[in-house]
């Protein structure tokens, strides 16, 4: 607990809260490329696609929840099933505060511990330089804590008008032997 924050699964009943939060994204950045917010039935149903295999944990700090992160499919076939993509939202008022790193930090040490060996992080950057809507800071903030330059995908993703790049990142968390087990369910490691 740092800070007073914990660290804990999230539920569906969760769903505004987070939706509070990937709201602002979707309609004043193009952090994510999605153009229309989702409703709370339909982030409660992500929510529930999400936990039938992989983590979705929330920080908390009084009961506010702060930041959401979580892993999902990286590529729908069996050979993939050792890597996954992974997601970080922090409330916009709580930027640069550790809590995108706090949650990773926690959303790693269950996906090791599921059997997972590879982490993928897909992210909009701008195509020029100077944009309103869109950073490298989330490109700044993976390769900080280790993750490396996979892929670019260069005018991919068309969002207020303009075009955006889209990288992949990559980091691997533990060694590619030879595997003698199936993936663990997220469900089966967090309570």
């Amino acid at each position: 607990m740092k800070n007073n924050i914990t660290i804990r699964p999230v539920t569906e009943s969760d769903a505004k809260q987070l939706l509070d939060i990937y709201s602002y994204y979707v309609e004043n950045t193009a952090i994510t490329f999605e153009y229309d917010v989702p409703t709370i039935p339909e982030f409660q149903e992500r929510i529930r696609h999400t936990l039938k295999k992989y983590p979705y944990i929330a920080a908390v700090k009084d009961g506010i929840i702060l930041g959401y992160a979580y892993a999902g499919v990286f590529k729908d076939r069996a050979a993939y099933d050792y890597s996954v993509e992974v997601t970080v939202y922090t409330h916009r008022s709580h930027h640069k505060e550790g809590i995108g790193k706090l949650l990773y930090t926690e959303l790693e040490a269950i996906l090791k511990s599921m059997g997972i060996t590879n982490l993928y992080a897909c992210i909009g950057i701008p195509a020029d330089e100077d944009d309103e809507y869109l950073d490298h800071n989330s490109m700044d903030f993976h390769t900080h804590i280790g993750y490396t330059m996979a892929g670019r995908f260069h005018k991919c993703g068309y969002k207020f008008g303009r075009w955006y790049d889209m990288v992949w990142l990559e980091k691997m968390i533990a060694e590619h032997d030879a595997i003698d087990h199936s993936i663990i369910p997220a469900s089966s490691i967090i309570r």
